[in-house]
């Protein structure tokens, strides 16, 4: 390839890379796989005749989706040894990411983990097409299906997503205000407190990887969550403090114990009270809090 090809192939790779980190992502739950794909992408952009490229964004979109699927069918195998829950590794967003709400939806904890019930090439075509909003002719050639097979396996995912999905988040400022609750309802340790902010449908979800301790399964409803949450604080006879963040397009905290990260917790918020908490503990997720990660549907 020429100077000025790879020039343009370079160009063109970086001005569509938060995009297609972002496909990755989303269909991987983990950055660090995300990168390696980001990595696989390049490899093979730079090989093709751009000339010949009609569509170069669609192309590595297509050349993404492929790596993406590839890396996908392995790290099934890695989730079914995991300990415990696994949680995709979060992703400290811009505060503005909210205000896309497809974007800030579609990396949720909450919408991740129903994308985790998906097979691999449905969840490529529901994020492809729900997210990303990508023809079915573009898919088809990204997934290695026939456009009518893409279809229905579209419609398949759809319903399949929309049974499952949460219900619409509530405003920024109930939201803001849910988690300011929680956030001295944990400092405190006082179950009342926590109990006043949970929803009695709440679901707490750990992740420790085996490495960090964590409930080896969901735990449900506002009364078991607040016992769990202030015994174990109260039991360890710890200081716990949360740092308000933004975490996957949505509010978080950053929590720390006796003055060390200790993990990132989201929260969903659903008619000013929490109805979700996703902790992820494990260190080997914690690796990108000191930095934003641009994310992008464009």
């Amino acid at each position: 390839m020429s100077d000025h090809a790879t020039d343009a192939a370079t160009e063109t790779f970086l001005a569509h890379r938060n995009l297609l980190f972002t496909v990755a992502y989303e269909m991987l739950g983990s950055a660090a796989d995300a990168e390696d794909v980001l990595q696989e992408t390049w490899l093979r952009w730079v090989k093709a005749d751009l000339d010949q490229v009609q569509d170069r964004r669609a192309y590595l979109i297509q050349i993404t989706t492929r790596q993406s699927l590839n890396r996908l069918r392995s790290l099934k195998l890695r989730k079914e040894a995991y300990v415990g829950p696994w949680l995709p590794e979060p992703l400290i967003t811009a505060p503005d990411a909210a205000e896309d709400v497809v974007l800030a939806e579609s990396v949720s904890m909450a919408l991740m983990l129903v994308l985790e019930t998906l097979a691999p090439t449905e969840r490529a075509v529901f994020v492809l097409r729900e997210v990303f909003d990508v023809g079915y002719d573009e898919i088809a050639a990204a997934v290695g299906k026939s456009p009518d097979a893409v279809r229905q396996i579209a419609h398949r995912a759809r319903r399949h997503v929309e049974a499952r999905r949460p219900r619409k988040a509530v405003s920024a400022r109930q939201t803001r205000a849910a988690l300011e609750s929680f956030q001295r309802a944990l400092e405190t340790g006082d179950p009342q407190r926590l109990l006043d902010v949970l929803a009695p449908e709440v679901v707490l979800v750990s992740d420790g990887g085996g490495i960090k301790q964590a409930a080896l399964r969901p735990i449900t409803t506002s009364g078991k969550v607040a016992r769990f949450i202030a015994g174990g604080i109260g039991k360890a006879q710890v200081t716990l403090t949360g740092e308000p963040t933004m975490v996957n397009g949505g509010p978080a905290l950053i929590i720390r114990v006796d003055g060390e990260v200790d993990g990132v917790m989201a929260v969903r918020v659903e008619d000013a009270r929490i109805t979700g908490l996703y902790y992820v503990r494990n260190p080997e997720k914690l690796t990108r809090l000191a930095s934003e990660t641009p994310l992008s549907l464009r």
